[in-house]
């Protein structure tokens, strides 16, 4: 039996809801036909955005939204997707599917989408293909209130008031599609861009976030802050929010990624030994921030990062349509639990991407929608939300077939909320090896708790004729004895269980 220690007299950090957040780019049918269906008297929706898709999303608990890319973002010029969408220009996607973009989709209809979903708004900038000149007016279009060009176009174009930008970054992945640049380039230039966001109303501050590094790209990290923070003047503290990473998990290698659905047991271990790769690149990112920012003002911002396998056999290569199945929600348990864990540093991460595309929490097909594996995780873990992390040790052992590719059996992220119930978050990563676990706390003890569970046979899946294959489910095989609490973890599972202290 496996011992999970619990101190809830430790608080390591705080959890911000937008740790579960999500991506969305005008990629493959993410936006159009996944979020939005303009006109369509087929599909119920409000405003052009799908009916079902945003109950579904605000069920789940969506805190914030990243649009427009993505690479789609350095080569996307905002003033084509404003005022009435017969004179908006169209554009080759060049990056996804070389299909029209007709930007019928624009800003006013991503302000639209975030306040039916409730969620905070992060707009990607264009540094790549852009000018400091766009991206400024295009900041002032959205959040000024006064009497200006970019405002009264707003006001043109059907919206009086201005909006509320959460966050803002200043360029995309700009080391490759956001314009092949070395570090020291783009530090200057984002020192330059950032300079032309203003903060029109002081009491909605923009959080900027600089573009990060790709993975291990550590030199990448160390020469953009050097070059950020050297010789700014002590009054520029506040110039940067927040450093983009983004990881993905590929099973295989780039040119050949694996099937989503069709993987033999040491692919199973393989990607989810890939996946734990990202508790040491926040590790490493992190001490090469604590260089540079020494009192952790500046957030680690991991907004891109998920599953990245071969594409459905007869979709568009461009598109990036993949299956999901239990195999993900392992990926998306372990993540979460990871970023728990890091809250102190990571204050946002943003799976790629929402509906359709890579590890989607939503797959639609004309009029029918799929909520996947990875959906029901997220909505379990929602619990965590604006939750204090509490330290936590579970006991481990080591499984897999190469040892080499072995991970740890369990992994666990553990939090009190307002109301001082615990959530505990557990993943089984063993393909076929139940886990026997005691939950034990330096103090007090638990007095009742339930939970709930998703689970499976690794390869399983939902499909538009089977969307219920694999679902949230209650768990009734907790036991208390003496403050004690006992169960049986199902192997290829991940756990959710709420708990009263007594």
């Amino acid at each position: 039996m496996k011992k999970l220690y619990i101190n809830p007299l430790n608080k390591m950090g705080h959890i911000n809801p937008e740790l579960q957040g999500h991506f969305s780019e005008h990629l493959g049918r993410c936006i159009y036909e996944g979020l939005y269906v303009g006109d369509s008297k087929d599909i119920p929706n409000t405003n052009g955005m799908r009916n079902d898709v945003i109950a579904a999303l605000k069920e789940m608990g969506i805190p914030v939204l990243r649009w427009p890319g993505g690479c789609f973002a350095d080569e996307y010029h905002w003033l084509d997707g404003v005022g009435p969408k017969e004179n908006r220009k169209k554009m080759i996607n060049t990056h996804w599917g070389g299909v029209v973009e007709d930007n019928s989709f624009g800003t006013h209809e991503f302000m639209e989408l975030c306040k039916q979903l409730g969620c905070k708004t992060y707009i990607n900038g264009n540094v790549g293909s852009g000018t400091v000149r766009e991206m400024s007016e295009w900041v002032e279009y959205m959040t000024f209130e006064g009497v200006s060009p970019m405002a009264d176009l707003r006001k043109k174009n059907g919206s009086e008031s201005s909006w509320k930008v959460d966050y803002f970054g200043v360029g995309n992945e700009n080391w490759g599609c956001g314009g092949n640049m070395n570090p020291e380039f783009y530090g200057n230039l984002y020192r330059q861009y950032q300079t032309y966001i203003r903060n029109y109303d002081p009491k909605k501050p923009i959080f900027k976030i600089a573009c990060g590094a790709n993975a291990s790209d550590y030199n990448w990290t160390d020469k953009v802050l050097d070059t950020c923070y050297r010789n700014m003047p002590d009054n520029a503290h506040g110039f940067m929010d927040g450093l983009s990473l983004h990881y993905y998990t590929v099973p295989h290698d780039w040119n050949h990624k694996g099937s989503a659905v069709d993987f033999d047991d040491k692919t199973w271990y393989d990607t989810l030994n890939k996946t734990l790769f990202m508790d040491e690149l926040i590790r490493r990112h992190t001490n090469i921030m604590d260089k540079y920012d020494k009192d952790n003002k500046v957030a680690l911002i991991v907004d891109e990062w998920g599953t990245w396998y071969d594409v459905e056999e007869g979709t568009n290569p461009g598109f990036l349509y993949q299956q999901n199945t239990i195999r993900d929600a392992l990926v998306a348990g372990i993540n979460l639990n990871i970023f728990n864990k890091h809250c102190d540093r990571v204050k946002m991460a943003n799976i790629a991407q929402l509906v359709n595309v890579l590890q989607a929490v939503i797959l639609t097909e004309g009029e029918k929608m799929v909520k996947t594996p990875t959906y029901h995780v997220f909505n379990m873990y929602k619990h965590h939300q604006d939750n204090e992390l509490l330290e936590s040790f579970i006991e481990n052992e080591e499984i897999g077939i190469e040892d080499d590719k072995k991970v740890c059996a369990l992994n666990e992220s553990v939090s009190v909320d307002k109301d001082g119930k615990l959530h505990i978050t557990l993943c089984n990563l063993s393909i076929d090896k139940d886990q026997e676990i005691e939950a034990v706390l330096a103090e007090n003890g638990i007095a009742e708790a339930k939970a709930e569970i998703v689970g499976g046979e690794i390869h399983e899946h939902n499909t538009f004729d089977d969307p219920e294959k694999v679902t949230k489910k209650a768990f009734d095989g907790l036991k208390i004895e003496g403050g004690k609490l006992k169960f049986t973890l199902p192997a290829a599972s991940v756990m959710h269980i709420e708990a009263v202290l007594g």
